[in-house]
């Protein structure tokens, strides 16, 4: 088993690419912690995976809530491995008709929520010895923008500048960070852009996932939940400090580096 022993925290862990990868990881030996804002949700999603995962309601907006989830995992489970920043939200209008507040919404959870949860996982990662592993939920919008998208693009393109500098300052620790950058999958926050943005650009929901969402694909497939929730496990399970401060696309060659 690769990951066993090891303790993760996953946001956004209740549905989704967050629930995913938390499976993954169960499989794969670790002991995860489904933090969510969604309680009820994450209790649910804790109870399949049969004793090996904890649910814990998470704000990833509020220092309070990150702090108070962070500390319940290192009780109840000795220490923190990795930290898989997942959580997240998606609105989509023109930037001239975003309001501030979804602005601001949108930038707290995504880049916010990353910090805080970074912030209270490194020092038991530092003091454990044994070092650990950041996984931030980026996206292909990490690399290249999209109309109607814009605080989520900002946000995104944003966790990379996060994953360099906690590279560079969790390494005499032993501590790696890395990002993922899928293209689009189906999951509820995908689902729920395709009727609104064909609102938005007065085009068929048909179009919108063919002509917007998959035309740059290169086999017209939507990413799926189990090549993240590999690329979640190949960044945890990385043998050594050489991988550090990189960025993933799984995307079916939407974007290529």
């Amino acid at each position: 088993m690769k990951l066993k022993d090891k303790v993760a925290i996953v946001t956004g862990a209740a549905s989704g690419l967050g629930r995913a990868i938390a499976q993954r990881y169960v499989a794969e030996g670790a002991k995860v912690v489904i933090a969510d804002l969604d309680a009820r949700h994450a209790e649910a999603t804790a109870a399949e995976m049969k004793g090996a995962a904890l649910a814990v309601a998470m704000d990833v907006t509020s220092e309070d809530d990150v702090n108070r989830g962070v500390a319940k995992t290192v009780q109840a489970f000795g220490g923190v491995d990795i930290l898989v920043s997942n959580a997240g939200i998606q609105i989509v209008h023109p930037a001239e008709a975003f309001s501030y507040a979804e602005w601001k919404k949108l930038l707290a959870i995504h880049l916010d929520g990353a910090f805080l949860t970074t912030k209270a996982c490194l020092p038991h990662m530092y003091k454990s010895g044994r070092g650990g592993t950041i996984i931030y939920m980026g996206s292909v919008h990490s690399k290249v923008a999209s109309p109607l998208k814009a605080p989520y693009v900002t946000a995104k393109h944003g966790l990379i500048g996060l994953a360099k500098t906690i590279a560079i300052e969790g390494a005499a620790h032993g501590v790696r960070a890395n990002v993922i950058c899928p293209g689009f999958v189906r999951t509820p926050l995908v689902d729920k852009q395709i009727p609104e943005q064909a609102a938005e650009l007065r085009i068929s929901e048909e179009d919108v996932v063919r002509k917007i969402m998959l035309k740059d694909t290169v086999d017209g497939e939507f990413t799926t939940l189990d090549d993240v929730a590999e690329a979640a496990l190949f960044f945890a399970a990385f043998p050594t400090r050489a991988l550090t401060g990189q960025s993933l696309v799984v995307s079916h060659g939407w974007y290529m580096q």
